[in-house]
Order: structure tokens, then sequence, then C-alpha cells
């Protein structure tokens, strides 16, 4: 950290609000508290906060500089997955680690830009051309990103989702599938071999695990939510999976989707009596930017001044820059945390880290606001 924004960035600070965001609650759709809270705390601090609807009861939190031609904003999302266990979810620390639901997806990564943007936006007299987004739902259906790029544009976006402060130029693109079966409720001691939904289903995804093992290798994927009817002694008359597949930006997402459905299909000719469908509920294309640009130029200086390899990555997982980029939006996705922890009973991030990912967020807004 330079010696420079050492003296700007206020670390108790910056830990009470990492503090204060993991003990709320906000799992998707369920943010309305987070976003009170956090409503007070910008208005605190005199920012022109604005809240642009989602829904009846949520919205995202904005920061837009008025008479400011906006260049660049920070985005983060306030919502989290449900917590694995209600009685120990809230935050604790362990020397430099701190621990909580959220804790590096992402309330970390918003406290680190929420305590720049305080320091920038005071340091400018709001001169600033960089705007500041937290936005909900991204867990779940993106729907907070989607209404901020629905009413508001800007070229280039820094998101602070969890990359261990490794500056990531691309994100994986993104298919969530569904496929169900279906057949007739009966006795259980009535069942037919080749009638059931659950063998069925099972069968298919055999073939579509081999799929991506085989033919798709640099696909990840992951199988999830697989559940049937919860009726006791019966052949059940329902059987659902759902299916997360991560590629990388240069896949062909189209030819992807149609082989899946071939699988199905083949399926179907093999076996006419269980019905069966595939949906696909999310389709996200990754993306790759290239190492130039105004922002990107700027990072690079940032990453040097301080004596950071620049060594730019590409993002595993899919997220609200998805979003954005479909929308003509350059995402650049750099936080503190790392992927791995996200998501994980123990969820942790480095406070150092933080603070570092602090000082980074405000030199890129500093540069934004320097002719």
């Amino acid at each position: 950290m330079t010696v420079e924004t050492a003296s700007i960035i206020q670390p108790p600070r910056l830990r009470k609000l990492i503090r204060r965001l993991i003990d709320i609650y906000s799992p998707s759709g369920k943010e309305e508290e987070i976003l009170s809270y956090l409503s007070g705390y910008l208005k605190r601090h005199e920012l022109p906060v604005i809240r642009q609807e989602v829904d009846d009861s949520r919205y995202n939190l904005l920061v837009m500089p008025p008479e400011m031609d906006i260049r660049l904003a920070f985005v983060g999302h306030l919502d989290t997955v449900s917590a694995y266990d209600l009685d120990s979810y809230e935050y604790e620390k362990e020397n430099d680690e701190i621990y909580g639901l959220g804790a590096a997806d992402m309330k970390g990564g918003c406290a680190a830009i929420i305590e720049a943007y305080l320091n920038a936006y005071e340091r400018f007299r709001g001169r600033l051309p960089a705007a500041l987004a937290l936005v909900v739902g991204e867990e779940e259906e993106g729907d907070g990103a989607q209404e901020l790029v629905r009413e508001y544009h800007f070229p280039w976006a820094v998101i602070a989702e969890p990359t261990d402060l490794r500056p990531c130029l691309g994100e994986y693109g993104y298919i969530e599938t569904q496929v169900v079966t279906g057949g007739r409720r009966r006795h259980a001691s009535l069942a037919s071999p080749g009638q059931s939904p659950v063998e069925a289903l099972l069968r298919l995804l055999i073939d579509l695990s081999r799929y991506h093992e085989e033919k798709r290798p640099e696909l990840i994927y992951n199988i999830r939510n697989l559940f049937s009817s919860p009726e006791g002694f019966v052949v059940p008359d329902r059987c659902e999976v759902w299916i997360d597949s991560h590629l990388p930006p240069d896949a062909p997402i189209g030819d992807i989707t149609l082989e899946l459905e071939e699988i199905v299909e083949k399926h179907r000719e093999r076996n006419p009596h269980p019905d069966m469908s595939l949906r696909f509920t999310t389709l996200h294309s990754g993306f790759a930017l290239p190492e130039k640009g105004p922002v990107v130029d700027s990072l690079k200086e940032v990453f040097a001044g301080r004596g950071l390899p620049w060594k730019p990555e590409v993002f595993r997982s899919h997220s609200d820059a998805n979003i954005l980029w479909a929308a003509g939006v350059k995402p650049i996705i750099l936080g503190p945390g790392q992927l791995e922890k996200a998501h994980a009973p123990e969820e942790s991030i480095s406070f150092n880290q933080a603070c570092q990912a602090a000082g980074l967020y405000h030199d890129m807004m500093a540069s934004m606001a320097t002719p």
C-alpha cells in the first residue's frame, strides 16, 4: 500500500463495515435489511444515493455523481447464498482472517469499493467520473444487474468478485440446464422396468456426464438439486435435476446446447415411456477483453505503482459481469478473497487483502478523476 493511499483508506472503518455487512443475513431475494443499512450509511457520508427499484421490496443502491460523464462503474452484489448453518453465519476473526457468510463473495469486496469510493468522492469533491453500484440478486437470477444495465450505461466496470486480487479480463460462460422426467404414479410393488422417471433420469445423467468428460472436457459441470416426488411407497410421477456448466470464453455455446438436446432426444427414442424434457434456464456467453484500453492501461499503472505483478486471468465462474458484457459494458473482475472459499461452510477473507483492494480501487478512481 502506498504512503498516500495508506493515509486515505481507513482500516478501522473498513473492518467495521465488513463486520456489519456480514452480520446482516441477506440471501438472494431477502436483501431488504442490508439495503436499508447501506442506504443510511451512504447518506450519512453525504453521497447522492439513488434507489433503483428492482421489485416491490428490493432495489439497487447507486451513486452517480451529477453532471459527470461516468466512464467506470464499481459494481458489487449484496446478496449471498443461503446460510450453511443459521447458527454460525456471522462475523468472526482469527488474526488477519475474517470469517462469515459472504466474507469472500462478496461483502468484503463491497466494503472495499465503498471505502474507496467514500474517500475518492471526498477527495475530489464529487468531481468523480466513476459510479458506485450495489446490486441485488446475483446469486439467483441477476435481476439487479439486469435492471442496472436496462436504465444506465457506462463503458467500463470493475466487479469486486473474489479473484485473490488478480485482474480477470475474461470470464467463463454459463449454461444452467433443467431436466425433468415424468410418468404415472403407482404403487411401488407395481414398478416395471423402463417406466420409472427416476431410473430414466439416472440413465440420462450417466450419458450427460460421459458427454462432459469425453467430448467437452474443457467444460466444468456440476449436478445439483436432484430430487423426485417426496411421497412414500410409490413409483414417483416426476424426477428433476439441475446442471451447471461453465464454459471457457471461446467455447461454442450454441453447438453445446444442440449436443445436449441431441443426447436427450436419443434417450426419448430408446425409452418412450417416461416423459422427458430439457430446458436451458440461463445462457450467458463468456468473454475475453484485450489488454488495452484506457481502464486496462490505468489498472496496469496502478499495479506497477504498487509493485504488483500484472498477470491477467480468466474468471472461472459466472457473475454479473456476463450480464454487463451482454449489455455492451466492458467488465474487469478484480476483488479480494479466493473463489474456492466462496459458498464454503467456513468462508473467509484476508482483512489485509481487503485493505489492499480498497487502495487499488481508490487509485483507479483517482486516475479517472485526474486529467
